[in-house]
């Protein structure tokens, strides 16, 4: 995060913040890419108004002609991904808000009353990270205390016995904590943006306390109340596991468990600092080694939660059995995953899955995905024969989570309180304002990948260097700048990493290969956003050779033979999103921060201020 900045904020607010130490104490309860809140406005949905019906068994690939369904066992999964600390409201769909802590907690609160045996909520990954300030600039805390909140006694009991654990060698503290956590009513897994801050600030964000700059609304932050698992995550230093691989859940005595993963290209798209001595493999690999494990144990019914996923057209109500395969990256996992799966929560793509995807043997797995940022969750319904332990019928509906309607109408009190208190904490520095719009700058490229806000952000990044060039890349840019006052929440908002920028220097003909790897090797275009010079790229051409010719901004073509300077961040500064050639540079020299550099950029801009899409960046074909 941003260190200096957080310091300021801990010291002009500790007072106040050290009177709202206890919250998460509080009685538990019982597009594309970056973009995609404009996909889920498209569906203009209504789910809550469609029925539910079951699948077909002949869709689930373990129906047992034997069986008896009025013996069935009932309950739901309510699946969340990529939350992204959106503890607030703001977030809209169609017009109509949507989303905020509280507002979700009431959807799984009223989802779960709706279960004759309870639910889980499960979620899939970067429930933290690229986070805003209400969060980030507390560390996340608040966020991890908002599961917290929803977990059943069973969670804390479970947390109480991890500390016990650690003081006793296994023994009954371990029987008991192991009893406690198959009650637990929530379980989590990785993201690749839990490792922002590197694998030390994750596992502290998990297992529980202070951050050098704490303590911020608990005393003592007591970290997560339920558990996280990942079986694809591997800690070098002893070949297994960073954590557990998988729980086992219980439904009237039942087993169900759950496994865990996250996308094998982690280490492409973070900090390489931030995952040094982890390692991540195959995802269907890692998955399919626990299988037996649990076979051992009398485990039936396994369900996947995994930080990958996909796009899909969006369509209301239950699972369409008629969907098929998607061709993705999830689809290629879910073929090669064995037939004990049963259902998968994925995340990753900030989309819409609801689909029944075949494995290899032709077993139909259910793939869920709800969107982000707590604007939709999954809800799936489930049936377990007591005879086999096999889930027999499975079927999901992604529910938008509309806060004009109920449940969103009587969003959870307690978290909306603990909600409440981190924005006061935060206010004071977020509320700062820091220019004026007459119109909205929006991240959406057009078809040569070209952004107002891009423009906007790499020619801050190089003013403030003084270098020939400025290279930007457009995952680093979360938010779009709001028409109106613009305050340094909503810039933190925009770029909440925390990245340095860089000085390099690189040939022409580097510069060039560098802009040949916005295609190259790369699991989509991945087009950077410049400043200082401009290009043409033909999409006819084959990837490692689309660039036609580059110019800098004088018009003159660029010399590949000439050294020039270039400002980037430091995440691709290391290699991040497979832009190798960044590590090629030379004479390298830390500056600001990337928010720093911004602020001060809109700051001197003649106001109101503005930013638009000049034609950098064409395209060919």
């Amino acid at each position: 995060m941003i260190k200096h900045e957080k310091k300021l904020l801990v010291t002009m607010l500790l007072p106040a913040i050290m009177g709202l130490t206890g919250v998460a104490d509080a009685a538990p309860k019982q597009c594309r890419y970056h973009n995609d809140e404009l996909e889920q406005d498209a569906g203009l949905r209504e789910i809550a108004n469609i029925p539910l019906h079951w699948l077909d068994s002949k869709h689930n690939g373990k129906s047992n002609p034997e069986s008896n369904p009025e013996s069935w066992v009932h309950f739901k999964i309510l699946g969340l991904n990529d939350f992204h600390g959106q503890l607030s409201t703001g977030k809209k769909v169609g017009g109509r808000p949507v989303g905020s802590a509280a507002v979700l907690a009431a959807y799984l609160q009223a989802a779960e009353a709706e279960s004759e045996n309870g639910a889980f909520i499960v979620h899939a990954g970067d429930h933290v990270g690229a986070t805003p300030p209400v969060s980030a600039l507390l560390q996340d805390e608040p966020s991890i205390s908002f599961l917290n909140m929803m977990a059943n006694d069973s969670c804390e009991e479970a947390n109480d016995e991890k500390s016990d654990d650690k003081k006793h060698k296994r023994g009954s503290h371990h029987k008991k904590m192991n009893f406690y956590q198959q009650k637990c009513n929530i379980v989590g897994t990785l993201g690749n943006h839990e490792f922002d801050e590197g694998k030390d600030e994750m596992l502290r964000l998990i297992n529980g306390g202070n951050h050098v700059n704490g303590p911020f609304l608990e005393e003592e932050y007591e970290g997560a109340n339920f558990p996280y698992i990942s079986a694809n995550v591997i800690n070098d230093a002893t070949g297994k596991p960073l954590l557990k691989p998988y729980v086992i859940k219980r439904v009237k005595g039942m087993p169900v468990a759950f496994i865990g993963a996250v996308l094998k290209q982690t280490p492409t798209i973070v900090t390489p600092t931030g995952v040094a001595g982890l390692s991540f493999i195959d995802e269907a690999d890692a998955i399919n080694q626990y299988v037996p494990e649990l076979r051992k144990q009398g485990v039936r019914s396994i369900v996947v939660t995994i930080h990958q996923g996909t796009r899909q057209r969006y369509y209301g109500g239950p699972t369409d059995a008629e969907v098929g395969a998607l061709d993705s990256s999830i689809a290629d996992i879910v073929s090669r995953l064995d037939d004990e799966i049963d259902i998968v929560i994925s995340g990753h793509a900030h989309s819409f899955t609801n689909a029944l995807i075949p494995n290899a043997n032709g077993k139909e797995i259910l793939v869920v995905q709800a969107f982000s940022r707590g604007t939709a969750f999954d809800k799936i319904d489930v049936a377990i024969d007591p005879r086999s332990h096999d889930i027999v019928e499975k079927s999901a509906r992604i529910v938008t989570t509309y806060a004009d309607v109920e449940p969103g109408l009587s969003p959870d009190e307690d978290i909306a309180e603990m909600v409440a208190k981190a924005e006061a904490a935060v206010a004071p520095l977020i509320n700062r304002v820091i220019g004026t719009t007459v119109a909205g700058i929006t991240r959406t490229a057009n078809n040569a990948g070209e952004s107002a806000l891009g423009n906007l952000i790499a020619d801050a990044q190089r003013n403030k260097m003084g270098t020939d060039f400025g290279f930007m890349n457009a995952g680093g840019i979360r938010a779009d700048i709001p028409v109106g006052n613009v305050t340094w929440g909503d810039l933190f908002t925009v770029q909440p990493f925390a990245n340095d920028l860089v000085t390099m220097n690189l040939t022409g003909e580097q510069i060039v290969r560098l802009l040949n790897q916005q295609w190259e090797g790369q699991p989509y275009p991945r087009i950077l956003k410049i400043s200082g010079l401009s290009y043409t790229w033909d999409n006819a051409l084959p990837e490692g050779n689309r660039i036609v010719e580059v110019r800098k901004d004088n018009g003159s073509l660029l010399d590949l033979t000439v050294t020039y300077s270039i400002t980037v961040n430091s995440f691709i500064a290391a290699g991040g999103d497979n832009y190798s050639v960044l590590t090629e540079g030379t004479n390298r020299v830390i500056g600001v921060n990337d928010l720093d550099a911004l602020i001060a950029y809109i700051s001197a801009m003649p106001q109101p201020f503005n930013a638009i899409v000049e034609g950098r960046i064409n395209r060919l074909n």
